[in-house]
C-alpha cells in the first residue's frame, strides 16, 4: 500500500479508486477544519461576526492566488450545484432562448438548467458528443456547430463527471467571447487536478469544488464571476448583505457570501489545502497520477473488450479514466466490487452507456489498479455480469 494513504482518514481495508466522487480530506487539513469548528463553538459571536470573517478573507485570498484571479471576484459556496442554481435562477431566460451544453454534463446541473428552461420556455440544447473523440479540433468544430442566434449562454464542464474527459474549454470560451456569448464552466473536478488560471481562461463564470481534488472538507466550493456581470445575479438566500449596514465595495460579496447563521469552517481551510499540496510537490503528484491513469487505460479496455473514448494523452485524460463496460446492471457490479473485493469505484451510466471510472490520487499505486483488474477478470470469467 502507498504509505501516503496514512495521511487520509480513509478505511485502510478499502482500495479507494473513487476519489473523483466526493474527494477525501487529509488528516492535517481535517485537523485545521475541526480547530475552526471548536473555535466557533468556544465563542460563537466573536467567530461569526468578527474573527471568522477575517479568516474567510484570508482563505479567499489564498484561493484567488491559487486560481490566478481577484478575491472580490469569487465567493464561497457549498457545492457547484449551488453555484449553478445561482446563475440559472437569475439569468432572466425568455421564450426561445437557448442554453448550449454537451450531452456529457453532470446530472444535477442538467436538471437545474432543464428546470429553469422549462419554467421560462427556453431550450436546453445538449450537443451530442460523438465518442470516441478523435481530436480537440473535431470536438471544438462539432460543439460550436450548436451555436445559433438564440444561444444565450454556453455551459460546459472543464472535466466531465461520468466520462472523466477533459474538454477544450479554453478555445470554446475564447471563441464565444468573439460572439458576445456568456460562458459558464463547471470546474467541479478541475482545481487541484489540473492547472486552473481564471485570468487567462476567458470564462465569464466558473464554479469549482475545493472538496474534491483540492482536498478540502466537504461543503467547500466557489463561484467566480467576471466583475462586469456580477450584479446580474441575485443570491439564492437574501440575507444581511442586501442593503447592508456596512456595505463593502462589492455587491457580489455582500449578497452572496454571508447568508445567515451557518458553520462556514470548511471555507477557511483553503490555506491549509494549498500548504499541503505545496509540501507534497503537487505538480509532481499530478504528473505521476496522470501517467498511472493513462498507462493503464488500454489494459482495461482490452480486458473489457471495449475501446478508449478519447486519445490517451493530456488533452483529454488526467487523473480520472472512464472505461466503457458492457454491463446490464452497473449498480450490482459496483456493489459486488465493494462488498466482495473491497474496492470503492463508481460504475455509472450516461446516454445509455456504462462506464467504470477509476480516479488516481497521491495514495494510489499500480497495486490498486492490479487489484481492480484481477477482480474484474474474475467477475468476467465467473459470471455473466460483464460481457
Amino acid at each position: 500500500m502507498n504509505t501516503k494513504k496514512s495521511d487520509f482518514l480513509l478505511n485502510p481495508e478499502i482500495t479507494y479508486l473513487g476519489f473523483g466522487s466526493f474527494g477525501a480530506c487529509p488528516k492535517p487539513i481535517f485537523e485545521v477544519y475541526q480547530n475552526f469548528q471548536r473555535e466557533l463553538e468556544y465563542e460563537p459571536v466573536q467567530f461569526i461576526t468578527r474573527k471568522g470573517l477575517q479568516y474567510l478573507q484570508t482563505s479567499k485570498e489564498a484561493l484567488d492566488k491559487y486560481l490566478s484571479c481577484q478575491a472580490d471576484d469569487l465567493v464561497f459556496v457549498t457545492n457547484p450545484s449551488y453555484a449553478v442554481n445561482i446563475i440559472a435562477k437569475s439569468l432572466q431566460l425568455k421564450v426561445g432562448d437557448e442554453i448550449l451544453t454537451t450531452n456529457l454534463e453532470y446530472g444535477a446541473c442538467d436538471k437545474t438548467w432543464q428546470y429553469y428552461c422549462d419554467k421560462a420556455g427556453a431550450k436546453y440544447i445538449k450537443r451530442e458528443i460523438q465518442l470516441p473523440i478523435e481530436s480537440k479540433e473535431s470536438f471544438i468544430a462539432n460543439f460550436l456547430q450548436g451555436i445559433t442566434p438564440q444561444t444565450k449562454l454556453i455551459f460546459i464542464s472543464h472535466i466531465t463527471s461520468v466520462t472523466g474527459l477533459r474538454l477544450p474549454i479554453e478555445e470554446i470560451c475564447t471563441y464565444a467571447k468573439t460572439l458576445g456569448i456568456t460562458t459558464f464552466v463547471d470546474g467541479a473536478h478541475a482545481p487541484g487536478h489540473i492547472s486552473v488560471n481564471l485570468r487567462n481562461l476567458n470564462a465569464d463564470i466558473y464554479t469549482g469544488a475545493c472538496h474534491k481534488w483540492m482536498l478540502a472538507p466537504k461543503g467547500c466550493s466557489f463561484l467566480f464571476v467576471q466583475k462586469e456581470i456580477q450584479n446580474n445575479f441575485d443570491p439564492l438566500v437574501v440575507s444581511w448583505g442586501y442593503h447592508s449596514m456596512m456595505p463593502s465595495d462589492s455587491q457580489f460579496q455582500d449578497y452572496h457570501q454571508m447568508q445567515g447563521t451557518r458553520d462556514f469552517s470548511a471555507f477557511l481551510t483553503i490555506p491549509a489545502c494549498v500548504q499541503y499540496m505545496h509540501e507534497n510537490n503537487w505538480n509532481e503528484v499530478n504528473t505521476n497520477c496522470r501517467k498511472l491513469s493513462q498507462d493503464n487505460a488500454l489494459r482495461f479496455c482490452e480486458l473489457l473488450n471495449t475501446s478508449p473514448i478519447s486519445p490517451i494523452h493530456d488533452d483529454f485524460m488526467a487523473q480520472m479514466c472512464s472505461i466503457p463496460i458492457n454491463c446490464e446492471k452497473p449498480a450490482d457490479l459496483q456493489q459486488l466490487l465493494y462488498n466482495h473485493y473491497q474496492i470503492e469505484i463508481p460504475v455509472m451510466t450516461i446516454n445509455h452507456n456504462n462506464y467504470i471510472r477509476y480516479s488516481i490520487q497521491i495514495f494510489n499505486d499500480q497495486d490498486d489498479l492490479d487489484r481492480l483488474y484481477n477482480a474484474l477478470h474474475k467477475i468476467k470469467e465467473s459470471t455473466d455480469m460483464i460481457f
